[in-house]
């Protein structure tokens, strides 16, 4: 060990030794931004930093676990990433599915698919599918695995499958109209039954959403770190949760 990460362990125990138990996030959600210039900046391919960037999440979600955050969403890919060029894309979902299938082998959380799962390749969705079903009766911590995710294609998922609900049981336009509510769409998003995110960490130095969870996080507090994601260091997390315990949250008001 250097003397670098000497000092950042230290500091890091300081401030996880200072932090207010009571006032964590039970909610965290990440954009795990930067593989690719992370590999670029080392002249290796993307597929490397893809790699590390599946590394970075398995070391979160200890991290995640130790400090007793119940939910956890990482988004992984998005709408927009499946149209990346084939030598890309390939590497990048077998790299995914190895991620995910690690999760549900450690049999302690509890994997749950956030996404659109039509839109993957058939091995990519049954591999998310499955390692949902084998973590589907576990009591540890719940993570979201959002790969196929788009914010916008999430509300109109939700809409949809609303107005579908309704209509299956005979209901008139205008009754249909009448459970259009923030709480019928609510009900019907990906992450129906779940508390939204209390915290947003996006790394990359990217201080934007990109679309990520766009209905739940309205009230949610963001952290924008500069570290690329492979680099997202324990400290660096410790200092998002420094962040959020010393906020006043407000929840719109």
């Amino acid at each position: 060990m250097g003397l670098s990460d000497l000092v950042y362990r230290i500091y890091g125990k300081r401030i996880q030794r200072h932090l207010d138990r009571g006032r964590l996030p039970q909610h965290v959600a990440v954009l795990m931004d930067g593989n690719r210039r992370w590999a670029r900046a080392l002249s290796a391919p993307t597929s490397s930093g893809h790699q590390a960037g599946a590394e970075k999440a398995r070391e979160f979600l200890g991290w995640c676990d130790e400090l007793d955050v119940n939910v956890v969403t990482l988004w992984m890919l998005s709408t927009d990433n499946l149209n990346r060029p084939e030598e890309e894309l390939v590497p990048l979902l077998g790299i995914i599915e190895s991620l995910i299938q690690d999760i549900a082998a450690t049999g302690r959380w509890r994997v749950y698919p956030m996404g659109a799962l039509d839109l993957l390749p058939p091995r990519t969705a049954t591999v998310i599918k499955e390692a949902a079903d084998r973590t589907r009766d576990l009591d540890g911590m719940h993570v979201n695995v959002a790969v196929g995710y788009g914010g916008r294609r999430e509300i109109a998922d939700a809409v949809r499958a609303l107005l579908h609900e309704h209509a299956a049981k005979g209901a008139s336009i205008e009754e249909v109209a009448e459970v259009v509510t923030v709480e019928g769409i609510a009900e019907h998003l990906y992450t129906k039954g779940q508390p939204d995110p209390d915290l947003v960490i996006r790394a990359s130095g990217e201080q934007r959403l990109s679309g990520f969870m766009l209905w739940q996080s309205a009230n949610s507090e963001y952290y924008f770190c500069e570290a690329l994601w492979p680099d997202f260091r324990r400290v660096d997390f410790l200092r998002a949760l420094r962040s959020y315990s010393e906020r006043e949250r407000r929840y719109g008001r």
